[in-house]
């Protein structure tokens, strides 16, 4: 059996490794599935992909490789918003983040995307994924560290923010400007270092353990129910996707 898993920010590939041994994939965009089909891939995770400047993976060729018999699993990033988009045909998601899109809780893509660092540098994030604001400003209310309100306010304006500036510390700054208490905030601030929560790393985590479970247990091929139509848009695609790179 093959696995493959497309991983960028969300979790450093050396912890990926030391929790599954697979092939791992840059993160996923547009055409990338229709020619990691031809290798007749058992399993694909997907954790991250591309949102701007780079088509994000379609999701045909996500069908067409369930077509082919692989098993495509999803979870933290594009993962998780393409699973809860594709779960009534068969790919599964894993987490928190696949489960609040899944039943509607969530619905803005920005939710999951961050800017990050280049390969070279392992796609360090550089900001901070709602996603994980949510989670751990819910950790922040129950452990007492901040009272409903201003939860609410941080969250509220965190969102407020693009994805591209989107840091606990300019939620704070806002925070600030905007009345919430001092007192609380600077609590906050104290508490954070050690109370963050990374929804999304646990999320790619519990994706990867699944695997290694699914995995070991061996893994028929793919059936689904579905007829997959070859249109004359997909057909451009699979053309596209197998074009030589540009000089």
């Amino acid at each position: 059996m093959t696995a493959y898993v497309f991983l960028g920010p969300s979790l450093p590939l050396e912890d990926a490794k030391r929790e599954l041994d697979v092939t791992y994939l840059p993160p996923v965009a547009q055409g990338d599935i229709i020619k990691l089909v031809r290798r007749k891939p058992s399993v694909i995770g997907i954790i991250d992909g591309y949102f701007e400047g780079v088509p994000a993976v379609w999701h045909k060729e996500i069908l067409f490789a369930m077509v082919k018999g692989a098993h495509v699993f999803g979870a933290s990033s594009m993962g998780a918003l393409r699973a809860a988009e594709l779960h009534p045909f068969g790919m599964e998601g894993v987490g928190g983040v696949f489960e609040a899109f899944r039943d509607g809780r969530l619905d803005d893509d920005d939710e999951v995307a961050v800017t990050h660092g280049p390969a070279e540098l392992g796609y360090t994030p550089l900001s901070e994924a709602m996603v994980n604001i949510r989670r751990t400003l819910s950790d922040a209310l129950a452990h007492e560290v901040i009272s409903e309100p201003t939860r609410a306010r941080l969250e509220e304006l965190a969102k407020m923010l693009h994805y591209k500036d989107r840091t606990f510390a300019n939620a704070i700054d806002l925070a600030r400007e905007y009345g919430v208490s001092r007192d609380e905030l600077e609590r906050f601030s104290s508490w954070l270092p050690g109370g963050r929560i990374d929804q999304k790393r646990e999320d790619a985590l519990s994706l990867l353990r699944l695997l290694r479970q699914r995995l070991k247990a061996g893994i028929a091929p793919k059936t689904v129910r579905y007829h997959f139509e070859h249109t004359t848009l997909w057909e451009r695609a699979v053309r596209e996707a197998s074009a030589p790179p540009a000089a």
